[in-house]
């Protein structure tokens, strides 16, 4: 049998998955009773770690007290404190909150806010989106037009409605074959360029992700990106729209990552660690001038949803918060992160075959070449990563895979686990990944 007898229709078609039936800490316990230290947080979700109580407990009084009101109709106290709880650590300038359920969502919802108020100040010329290739923004179609992992892409390209893509800020390799910083962030100056070439005034807005995530084995961009991409869309009309579901809460050793370089976009976009990786809860954070230019002009936002600004959900968007805070979290991440940025580099870089291991914070990845001198990739068909991945799992360990940012080739895995892991779970982290090449590369 190709997959599991049932019901489900699984996101896994090719093997049956263990079932898992509790989780504490960094760790993950299936019905058999194996045990798996979960490095990578699921899909780089979970923060403040598994089975946190305080999380459990807000949301079983929420239930016991208001289950669901329409937000058209209705607000409530869980919803304005979440907003103004993240409005106290956001970017400069993001004083607003718009809540969905998953990253696709909120992304879709970002890419619509900046057309509308374009439509708002009366340039409805204004509709293009400029996006990176090795990005990731979510599975929707409005999300998949603008990500840049053409695997996903592929089979729906005929029903995108696509984004321009231009090169990602990728050092490594470099698609200009220059070098940082004599470059002069090509990368970056290639959005000023591509915006002049479409025509004056067409473009909306363009998206990145503040650090690249899964498409790309975590990418940190260069000094000096980001705010030469805020010049060039300031200089240009042009809304910025930062992606940090996967990046932001914490993740980075800051509460944004747009902390780090020293850039405040015009919507910013959250997901997954936004409740501690409990209920789907997703958020656009934007400026008030931004609401306010739409709610003059066309009185609402014409978007929304069934379980947009969830009350139950953002009860527990709402204790995530609140534990990040009082435990101090943000600051683990930062300071046990460099610990793990360090072990891994220590243990893992003298390997012939890694080529680069880059992060902050708590989010880490590594790169798997064929020859280090050239930096040549594995042929995607010989399918490292998963054969890397498959043993880390079998001896329980869990990653998250990362492939073809090498032009359609390439391997890599994601290190990101809850900031609440400690230096002996780390150890055994760096041990299952040493384990993992020797069996898998012979070395």
């Amino acid at each position: 049998m190709s997959h599991e007898p049932g019901n489900v229709f699984h996101r896994v078609l090719d093997r049956p998955l263990p079932r898992a039936v509790r989780s504490q800490g960094v760790w993950i316990e299936t019905e058999d009773g194996r045990r798996f230290l979960d490095a990578s947080g699921g899909a780089v979700v979970v923060n403040v770690g598994h089975g946190r109580k305080e999380i459990a407990d807000a949301v079983a009084a929420q239930l016991g007290t208001l289950t669901y009101v329409h937000p058209t109709m209705f607000t409530s106290t869980p919803l304005e404190e979440l907003a103004r709880a993240l409005a106290a650590h956001a970017p400069q300038g993001l004083s607003r909150f718009y809540f969905m359920s998953s990253g696709s969502e909120a992304v879709e919802t970002a890419i619509k806010f900046a057309r509308q108020v374009h439509l708002a100040r009366g340039n409805p010329e204004r509709h293009l989106l400029i996006a990176r290739w090795n990005s990731y923004h979510g599975l929707t179609l409005g999300a998949l037009a603008a990500a840049g992992r053409t695997p996903f892409r592929l089979p729906f390209y005929p029903m995108l409605r696509d984004a321009v893509h231009l090169p990602a800020p990728y050092c490594l390799r470099c698609s200009y074959g220059l070098r940082f910083p004599s470059c002069r962030l090509r990368c970056a100056l290639a959005i000023e360029e591509t915006i002049r070439c479409l025509g004056p005034g067409a473009v909306s807005a363009f998206i990145g992700e503040t650090v690249g995530g899964a498409s790309i084995a975590v990418l940190p961009p260069p000094p000096g990106y980001w705010p030469l991409v805020r010049e060039i869309c300031d200089r240009n009309g042009v809304l910025l729209i930062m992606d940090e579901v996967m990046c932001g809460m914490g993740r980075t050793g800051r509460w944004f990552a747009a902390e780090h370089y020293g850039a405040s976009p015009d919507i910013l976009v959250l997901g997954k660690g936004l409740s501690g990786g409990t209920i789907a809860l997703s958020a656009v954070a934007v400026r008030e001038e931004h609401v306010e230019t739409v709610r003059r002009t066309a009185g609402n936002f014409a978007h929304g949803g069934t379980f947009s600004h969830n009350v139950t959900a953002c009860a527990a968007g709402l204790a995530a918060v609140r534990l990040l805070e009082r435990e101090r979290l943000v600051e683990r991440a930062a300071g046990l992160g460099a610990r793990l940025g360090a072990r891994l580099r220590e243990e893992l870089a003298p390997h012939p075959n890694v080529g680069d291991i880059r992060g902050l914070g708590m989010m880490w990845g590594i790169e798997f070449v064929r020859e280090r001198e050239t930096l040549a990739p594995f042929p995607r068909a010989e399918k490292l990563t998963e054969r890397l991945w498959q043993h880390l799992f079998d001896h329980g360990v869990i990653t998250y895979k990362s492939v073809g940012m090498a032009a359609g080739e390439g391997d890599g895995l994601i290190v990101a686990p809850p900031f609440v892991i400690t230096e002996e779970e780390i150890e055994l982290v760096i041990a299952g990944l040493k384990d993992a090449l020797q069996a898998v590369l012979g070395r």
